[in-house]
């Protein structure tokens, strides 16, 4: 039986660690020719050599998001190495709590650039490249939680995530034409590197009781969510058997949102 993925060309942007290394990992073992998209070059070579060594196809790109043209060169990197692109993840993000009476129009603007500047710019290219292909094409968005309901010390990134989700659904209306999908999926609380630097940066702010363990202790199934368990989703999403979904954002939360 061939592999899901099979002759399929995919960026994954944020690619390098966390949710975005699982994604990348799921899809190579599916047959994908995967593009680590991250603006670490060293953590995206390790990632894309982890992959090889366990038989996948990968390169690393480094990839800034918030720049148009660092956006270009890798989704042309990637139709030079494999010849097409089929699935564009537009995964990185970043967060940076604050009490929210105390939250700066610096710490909005950079979360918001990179959040959703970043998601739009990588939705239009990737839209771009497949159009001028004359092929379909998918998107899919990496949305949150946090954008279904609002947190107190994670206001812009919460503000950021329900701007995905909408980005996710003008996207999908404005791109049906050309028969390309826009989906999102809405991860809880994953145990990835990210958590620990927010546990830290909500203690400094006098929060440290609201961070992973007490988030965590509201999920219904009992635990945090691995990478592992976001993969099957993405691959989902990024495969042929999402072929009549478009403009939705599915939750993988443990049953934290119930909505």
């Amino acid at each position: 039986m061939e592999a899901r993925m099979a002759g399929r060309t995919v960026v994954v942007t944020g690619g390098a660690s966390g949710i975005g290394a699982g994604i990348a990992m799921s899809l190579a073992h599916e047959g994908a020719n995967v593009v680590i998209a991250d603006l670490n070059l060293d953590a995206a070579n390790a990632q894309a050599e982890l992959i090889r060594k366990a038989g996948g196809q990968a390169i690393p790109a480094r990839v800034d998001v918030v720049n148009r043209d660092s956006v270009t060169a890798g989704i042309a990197l990637a139709v030079d190495t494999y010849g097409k692109l089929d699935c564009y993840f537009n995964n990185a993000g970043f967060n940076k709590p604050m009490k929210f009476l105390d939250v700066t129009e610096e710490n909005f603007d950079a979360i918001m650039k990179v959040n959703v500047w970043g998601v739009l710019v990588g939705t239009q290219e990737a839209a771009k490249q497949f159009i001028r292909q004359g092929t379909p094409g998918k998107i899919v968005n990496t949305a949150s939680i946090a954008g279904r309901t609002g947190f107190p010390s994670f206001a812009p990134y919460s503000a950021s995530k329900a701007s995905v989700i909408s980005l996710t659904q003008a996207a999908a209306r404005a791109l049906a034409e050309y028969k390309i999908t826009v989906n999102a999926f809405s991860p809880g609380v994953v145990s990835t590197p990210l958590w620990k630097t927010l546990d830290k940066d909500l203690a400094e702010i006098g929060e440290g009781d609201k961070g992973f363990d007490s988030m965590s202790a509201g999920i219904l199934l009992g635990r945090p969510a691995e990478p592992e368990d976001i993969a099957p989703t993405a691959l989902f999403l990024a495969s042929s058997d999402s072929d009549y979904i478009t403009g939705q954002t599915m939750a993988i939360d443990g049953g934290m949102i119930l909505v």
